[in-house]
């Protein structure tokens, strides 16, 4: 059955669902075609809105680029490669690689979106190789869709935007919540357990969509060649390994790269013994560039690799304006508190984390950027919270629910595991399309159910 679901969900994905970038600009017309009729917007007043809020979003597009480069380069540093490698050669059927794939790929993501999210692409394709080196075919579609499971799970993790910014000092609704530690939201007992049946459960959907083997279409089997395998491994200097200057050696010192990491380390170490744990994206991401430091060894092999991340980010810079304009739409007009407030207005004190939930998988399609998304639509439920009585860490969590369950079908993020896989937006949809029916009914049930129990 969810064999046969897959293949129509993929069939119509790969038909209908264009380059993200073109998703991008249709959901832009939409969003104005619905300003427009709703409320009493009219057509220049939209375009204004547009371009008004098109750049309100560059500091925070930022730190989702650098959180996305720096996970990407970290996973693809040679000791990761390495141990991704070993894990490659240990499935023996092609059940056992999705479930593996997908399994890393939750592990990662809900440490952080970025390093899941591009552990789960190079996870996908190295297993998918290794094994068809060995005469098992893994449909590679699939484990490319089981390679995205990771930002379906980011805001259970510590790279959840909400938690993380209502944790912040200053942020901008301390005013009226002040900060909400994260033992009140992803640290939860609900939160943890929702995240371990999501694991559980998941890879095991993904499983379960395969075709009958002589209709798997498998991954390139040609091998990479050795100068983009060097280029991989971080292994290359901008100058010849025999140059003996002083600026050779400096780009190739172990020294250099380790002062940077020991002195970070030492901040990171003082911070939470000072803040206790006190984690949010500057600091998430800050950790993540000194892993990728010492992971890469000398500054020169850090440099390589972040150029060759960079272009897994680009699509991302280009898009994030969009839907910075959509956003400026959304909440200009009032059509953002008419989505969330028709959907909570139908809710009772138990019933408005799912409702919650529900608008804001609907608003993130729209605005596919948790945190841009919570600068818009957070009021809205911290209001509507008080209003019904509900838990604010609930609220949050409830949000992040919804924000991640539509990645689903929201190909924007799915750009660097599209770069990695060599894949179209619609080869996978489809896939994660069938896991969000599932993903609904986990996270539904984990921010209503488990708070009562848990």
């Amino acid at each position: 059955m969810l064999y046969r679901l897959g293949v129509a969900c993929s069939s119509f994905t790969r038909a209908f669902i264009p380059n993200p970038f073109i998703f991008a600009i249709v959901l832009t017309g939409l969003t104005a075609v619905l300003a427009i009729t709703l409320t009493p917007t009219g057509p220049a007043e939209v375009v204004g809105m547009w371009y008004g809020g098109f750049w309100n979003l560059l500091s925070f597009a930022m730190q989702m680029t650098v959180i996305l480069l720096f996970g990407y380069v970290l996973a693809s540093s040679p000791p990761v490669e390495r141990a991704i490698d070993r894990v490659a050669r240990i499935p023996k059927t092609a059940t056992q690689a999705i479930v593996m794939i997908t399994a890393l790929a939750v592990i990662f993501g809900a440490v952080s979106w970025g390093l899941g999210l591009i552990i789960g692409a190079i996870s996908a394709r190295k297993i998918s190789q290794n094994c068809l080196e060995r005469g098992i075919r893994v449909h590679y579609p699939l484990a490319a869709a089981a390679g995205f499971s990771g930002l379906i799970v980011f805001n259970c993790g510590l790279s959840a935007s909400a938690p993380l910014l209502v944790n912040t000092p200053g942020h901008f609704l301390v005013d009226e919540i002040g900060l909400i530690g994260l033992e009140n939201t992803i640290l939860t007992g609900y939160n943890l357990v929702t995240l371990l049946i999501f694991l559980l459960v998941i890879p095991f959907v993904y499983a379960a969509m395969q075709p009958p083997e002589h209709e798997r279409l498998t991954v390139d089997p040609e091998p990479p060649t050795p100068a983009a395998e060097n280029a991989l491994a971080g292994d290359a200097s901008l100058t010849d390994a025999r140059d003996r200057t002083v600026a050779a050696r400096m780009e190739r010192s172990y020294l250099m790269s380790w002062a940077v990491v020991v002195v970070g380390l030492g901040y990171v170490v003082w911070h939470f013994m000072t803040n206790g744990f006190d984690l949010n994206l500057n600091m998430v991401n800050f950790i993540l560039l000194l892993a990728g430091m010492a992971a890469h060894g000398t500054p020169i092999a850090y440099v390589q690799a972040v150029d060759k991340a960079i272009g897994a980010c680009g699509q991302v810079a280009l898009q994030f304006p969009f839907y910075a304009g959509i956003m400026g739409i959304m909440s200009g007009s009032g059509l953002i508190t008419i989505f969330a407030a028709g959907l909570v207005s139908i809710s009772t004190e138990f019933t408005f984390p799912f409702f919650a939930m529900l608008s804001s998988a609907i608003v993130n399609l729209f605005v596919p950027s948790a945190g841009g998304q919570w600068a818009v639509q957070g009021p809205v439920l911290i209001e509507a919270a008080r209003n019904i009585g509900a838990d604010m860490g609930q609220t949050i969590i409830a949000f992040g629910y919804g924000d991640q369950l539509t990645n689903g079908l929201q190909p924007m993020w799915m750009l660097p595991l599209l770069g990695v896989t060599k894949l179209r937006a619609g080869d996978i949809l489809g896939y994660t399309a069938v896991m969000m029916i599932f993903g609904l009914v986990i996270f539904g049930a984990g921010v209503t159910l488990l708070p009562l129990i848990l």
